[in-house]
């Protein structure tokens, strides 16, 4: 009796999104073909001008991974290189393809390393399988950019999200703000990890810690990555407490390594946790923000607020921002570029200070030059703690750009 015949189901996949609503991305459908080369179909509305480049790159991106014979289906909203390179490997990756192969966007030049005491005043979240957000995020000028991996990714879409951050973080030029990247919970915050440390982002947020053992396992995987992938920059890393129990080791966290650099509070989850709601006023929370930024400064970390909720609400905004300053953090998240300027108005010293401050630097420092152990201002003697915080604050307000001698 003759064998049955073999029959093969080609392999598919699929990523990104396409529509209306849709800008800058694209979606992907892919089928493996056993033959007959590389079958790609494009709709977008720059195929008259871009048409010939798209066609060729996904050409490239399909052999860089591998694939000889494919029929690809595309309908693009105006995405960028980096973005169809993600998308496309992300599709061929879902057909089981491509394992263990890459297809990297081109690289631009990162700003300069990261120190470990820079401006952290604002931090702004962008979705990161929204490449929408990434393209312009710089140009509202935050102190930092977060692509977020976490919870504003649906699980579905972890996969094709690591790989878009991992792209945006060669292939995106944020100025001069600070790339981090907040990753998933381990084990699923080790794919993140493989992807995106060898891309070598400034800082790494880490979700939901609640030991320092967490701390520990992430510094581990970051140091064993960078180091097969020769990474060179320092790459920092910034816990997030958001439990009772995180809140109660904040100080063991903090000082868990010495990559860490700062210490936050993510509200929503540890409210959630306390089985409370969450308030505009946050009496709820206070005890909780009050710890970290005593545990960070006993640490000598930045402390680092949460987000504030309310878009539209800028005086509210506006009064939190005092108000974590005057608690001691040194700047908070933003879900919108509209909550930069406000949040660095907010952690500015204001024009009273500063004039104070610098009449008592310079009284310190007259009496530096006269030899006097002595600091005095008028008919006042002014203590040693009280030049120490006039010295810091002149010094931040430098760092702000608020006076001569500070950045632009």
């Amino acid at each position: 009796m003759p064998a049955a015949a073999e029959t093969s189901v080609a392999r598919r996949g699929e990523a990104g999104r396409a529509g209306p609503d849709v800008r800058s991305d694209l979606h992907v459908s892919f089928e493996e073909r056993s033959s007959g080369g590389l079958d790609i179909d494009l709709r977008s509305r720059v195929d008259l001008y871009y048409g010939g480049s798209i066609r060729q790159q996904v050409r490239d991106v399909l052999q860089r991974l591998g694939v000889d014979h494919a029929r690809v289906a595309i309908v693009d909203e105006g995405s960028l290189p980096f973005v169809i390179a993600a998308r496309v490997e992300t599709a061929v990756r879902r057909a089981g393809l491509g394992q263990g192969k890459s297809a990297l966007a081109e690289a631009v030049a990162p700003a300069a390393p990261s120190s470990r005491d820079r401006l952290r005043r604002s931090r702004l979240y962008l979705p990161g399988n929204e490449p929408k957000y990434f393209i312009n995020a710089g140009l509202h000028a935050p102190d930092a950019v977060i692509l977020d991996l976490e919870d504003s990714v649906h699980f579905a879409e972890k996969d094709a999200a690591r790989v878009l951050v991992r792209n945006a973080l060669r292939a995106v030029d944020f100025g001069p703000a600070e790339r981090m990247v907040r990753i998933n919970q381990l084990p699923a915050g080790l794919a993140d990890l493989e992807e995106i440390v060898p891309q070598a982002p400034d800082l790494i947020l880490i979700p939901k810690v609640e030991t320092p053992e967490q701390v520990s396992d992430i510094v581990g995987a970051v140091e064993a990555i960078a180091t097969q992938a020769q990474v060179v920059r320092p790459i920092w890393l910034m816990p997030i407490l958001e439990s009772a129990l995180g809140i109660e080791n904040a100080y063991a966290i903090a000082r868990a390594s010495e990559r860490v650099v700062a210490l936050t509070i993510g509200l929503e989850d540890y409210t959630a946790d306390l089985g409370v709601a969450k308030t505009s006023g946050g009496a709820e929370s206070l005890y909780a923000r009050m710890r970290v930024a005593n545990a960070a400064h006993a640490a000598h970390v930045q402390a680092i607020d949460s987000v504030y909720g309310d878009v539209a609400d800028s005086d509210g905004l506006l009064r939190w921002g005092e108000a974590s300053r005057a608690m001691g953090f040194e700047g908070m998240g933003c879900i919108h570029p509209v909550q930069i300027d406000i949040i660095h108005r907010a952690f500015a010293p204001t024009a009273s200070e500063l004039e104070k401050a610098l009449s008592i630097v310079a009284a310190y420092e007259d009496a530096q030059a006269q030899g006097l152990g002595v600091v005095s201002l008028g008919s006042k003697m002014i203590d040693a703690p009280v030049v120490q915080r006039a010295l810091k604050l002149v010094a931040r307000a430098k760092q702000m750009g608020l006076m001569a001698g500070g950045k632009p």
